[in-house]
Order: structure tokens, then C-alpha cells, then sequence
């Protein structure tokens, strides 16, 4: 059986990684403020790239990229702990 003691250095990465995560959030969000209060009609749908300037195409594009790597994140963090409860029985 495979023990291993949790210490504070770890608990503090762990905070500071899904603070850092939702810091990004929070600041691609606010950037994205701007579309909403500037959008057009006459341009395309809402949340169409054709209704976007090239700023906030890439900051779309960011949240969604972010969005990605978030899932794959947490996908890598369920599959380790799935594999470590496999190991234990």
C-alpha cells in the first residue's frame, strides 16, 4: 500500500494553481466586458466571430483555448486518482 503524507508546501501549490486558473478566468471575462457593451447588430450574431474585431476575436479565442486546456487538466487530475484508487485495492 502506497502512503504518502499531505504537507502544507502542497496544499499551498494546489491553492495557488486553482487561484492563478480562476484569476485568468476572471480577467479574459472582464476583457470580454467590452463586446457585450459594444456589439452590433449589423456585423453578425452575437458571439459570432464576424461580429468581432481582431482584440476581441483573440481574446475569444483565449477563453475558449482556455476552456480546452481546463478540461484536459481536469481529465489528467481524474485519471491519476482513478489510477491511484486502482492501485490500492
Amino acid at each position: 500500500m502506497i502512503s504518502r503524507k499531505i504537507r502544507i508546501i502542497d496544499i499551498l501549490f494546489w491553492v495557488a494553481v486553482i487561484g492563478s486558473d480562476i484569476l485568468v478566468y476572471v480577467i479574459l471575462g472582464a476583457l470580454l466586458m467590452s463586446y457585450e457593451d459594444r456589439f452590433d447588430d449589423s456585423k453578425g450574431e452575437f458571439w459570432s466571430l464576424a461580429s468581432m474585431d481582431t482584440r476581441e476575436k483573440i481574446i475569444y479565442i483565449s477563453y475558449r483555448g482556455w476552456m480546452v486546456l481546463n478540461a484536459i487538466g481536469i481529465i489528467y487530475i481524474v485519471y491519476r486518482i482513478y489510477k491511484r484508487i486502482k492501485l490500492r485495492k
